[in-house]
């Protein structure tokens, strides 16, 4: 299952990388900004045919086809581009997300920008990797002195708690914030040590569950915003390097 989520993860990549910044077919799906391209769906194609391959009876979640179910203790999660209102512009933050879970924990987690060539890989209990390199979190303990990360809904308006305003909480404190369109890169991210915490409002289970878990097997703590027990159906999500870190970061996010 290792060879061939790797595999998969690896073919679709390069189906990305040889149509990035070429033209090809874009439209929108619940709101114009929620963007779907051809190759979404050539990379999901090819992805479903190498998992179909190897494991026919395994059940499948993906971002564009939705859950193919089957009675299976095994879910492949795919996200077949991750940060697509970037590919679309040929911003090279994107990637390809790929996740194993078993009985309902995730075992197994890929996620691959192929334009700028890093590949993330974590397996339970075995650590993660950045191409070859076992990767850790930040060791940074000073709030003041971390770089930040987040995402905003598609429909950032109409959703409550408001992220706009909880983002204000951050920039009134003078904290470095990015946006890099993409959340499994901004997990992985974390987990290399690039950012010290992510936040992020309305994700799906495709966005979050292969870099959750090479964040968490890099040494980080994930959440949900209220500093509950996270769930990579449960829409939200707090990631950090530390506990100093996220006492902090709780404490922003849930003010009055």
């Amino acid at each position: 299952m290792k060879n061939t989520l790797i595999k998969a993860t690896l073919e679709s990549g390069r189906i990305l990388k040889e149509n990035f910044g070429c033209n090809f077919k874009i439209s929108s799906k619940d709101v114009v900004s929620n963007l779907v391209t051809e190759i979404d769906k050539k990379s999901e194609e090819k992805i479903f045919e190498i998992i179909k391959q190897d494991f026919p009876g395994h059940y499948i979640l993906s971002e564009e086809a939705g859950a193919l179910a089957q009675e299976s203790e095994f879910k492949w999660i795919i996200d077949p581009i991750d940060g697509t209102v970037n590919y679309a512009h040929a911003i090279p933050l994107t990637c390809v997300s790929i996740a194993l879970e078993k009985n309902g924990v995730v075992i197994l987690g890929a996620v691959h920008n192929p334009i700028s060539g890093e590949f993330f890989f974590a397996e339970k209990d075995n650590g993660s990797y950045l191409n070859d390199d076992k990767i850790s979190v930040s060791d940074c303990v000073d709030f003041r002195r971390s770089l930040l990360v987040t995402g905003f809904p598609y429909d950032s308006s109409s959703y409550k708690p408001d992220p706009v305003a909880v983002f204000k909480k951050f920039i009134m404190r003078d904290m470095p914030i990015r946006r890099l369109g993409s959340a499994a890169l901004d997990l992985c991210w974390t987990a290399c040590g690039r950012f010290e915490a992510f936040w992020e409002y309305n994700l799906n289970a495709w966005d979050v569950a292969a870099g959750a878990l090479i964040l968490e097997e890099a040494g980080g703590l994930i959440t949900d915003l209220s500093g509950n027990e996270f769930s990579i159906y449960g829409k939200e999500l707090l990631a950090v390097n530390n506990k100093t870190i996220q006492k902090a970061m709780l404490e922003v996010i849930n003010e009055n």
